[in-house]
């Protein structure tokens, strides 16, 4: 087994033994009573509130892109982040979809390692934004955490000044560090983390908390956070462990908080069903072009017959 397979299957059983130990504590009832709580209001507003963000992310994909001297347009874009997102959310691993995009995009240009580069980047830029975005709120409104925050927001300082650095030595084009590009990426992510959050919200009403949304904005945050975490099984695990405790901490259930995160799971795959169609158009496109006759380069022509007059 090599060390890719290894880790892969690590963060497999991680996410697993999560799901394991809060069945074990909490038995299937929060997980059942999410599911039955999902009503056709909830997957409405989800989808709708799913498109915006995939547009906002695609739109950051497509600026971190052209700073790397990339055009991406943005049709194309939001098609493949939607497929994108639909492999993270079905996928074991979380990560699946992205790579896919890497990879692809890259054939596309006939440049692999860019392809890949610019995922990457974007994916960086995007969590970086949202964990300074993240302490911000979390510092504001009250939370299990709150009492750490002066710790994160240093750390967070510094984590800044060392990418300041780095920036400096990086041999990158110069587009990538515009203002456009800076203010474009906190933008957009500033947006996927509202739809996200509001989202969560969502799944908190929907599976029946009724704590004032001051009390559950943070710890819908706090799951949402969970959810980078590198050991989940297509999203599920950490989300629900964290939510769990966030809940109960806060002084309400972790039953509850089990059952949101449970709503919200569902919900992010209603979002990402559209990257489904694209799955089978793409597919379909593929297959057509591999059935359709390719003319030989030095095909005989065949001419008419000559034929003398006399």
């Amino acid at each position: 087994m090599t060390r890719a397979q290894f880790w892969g299957w690590a963060r497999l059983v991680g996410g697993g033994a999560v799901l394991v130990v809060l069945v074990w504590r909490l038995g299937s009832g929060p997980f059942l009573t999410g599911l039955r709580g999902v009503d056709a209001t909830a997957l409405t507003t989800a989808f709708v509130i799913g498109v915006v963000t995939t547009v906002a992310c695609a739109y950051r994909w497509a600026l971190v892109a052209r700073g790397l001297g990339v055009t991406l347009p943005l049709r194309e874009a939001v098609g493949a982040y939607y497929r994108a997102q639909f492999l993270n959310t079905t996928l074991p691993g979380g990560v699946v979809g992205d790579v896919h995009r890497a990879v692809r995009h890259g054939k596309d240009i006939g440049d692999v390692k860019l392809g890949v580069r610019a995922v990457v980047v974007e994916r960086m830029a995007g969590f970086v934004v949202t964990i300074a975005l993240s302490v911000i709120t979390l510092a504001v409104f009250p939370s299990p955490v709150r009492q750490h925050m002066p710790m994160a927001v240093a750390a967070l300082a510094v984590l800044g000044l060392v990418a300041w650095l780095v920036k400096g030595r990086m041999r990158i084009r110069t587009g990538l560090f515009s203002a456009r590009t800076g203010i474009g990426v906190v933008v957009t992510t500033a947006a996927v983390l509202a739809g996200h959050l509001i989202t969560f919200l969502v799944a908190a009403r929907t599976a029946g908390a009724t704590a004032p949304l001051t009390l559950l904005a943070p710890l819908t945050l706090l799951a949402l956070l969970a959810m980078a975490l590198p050991c989940n099984i297509a999203g599920w695990g950490p989300r629900e462990g964290v939510a769990a405790w966030a809940f109960g901490a806060a002084g309400l259930t972790s039953e509850q908080g089990v059952s949101t995160a449970v709503v919200f799971g569902v919900l992010a795959l209603v979002a990402s069903l559209p990257g489904a169609v694209v799955l089978v158009v793409r597919w379909a496109d593929g297959r057509r072009a591999a059935e359709k006759p390719v003319m030989l380069e030095h095909e005989p022509v065949h001419r008419q017959p000559e034929y003398s007059h006399g």
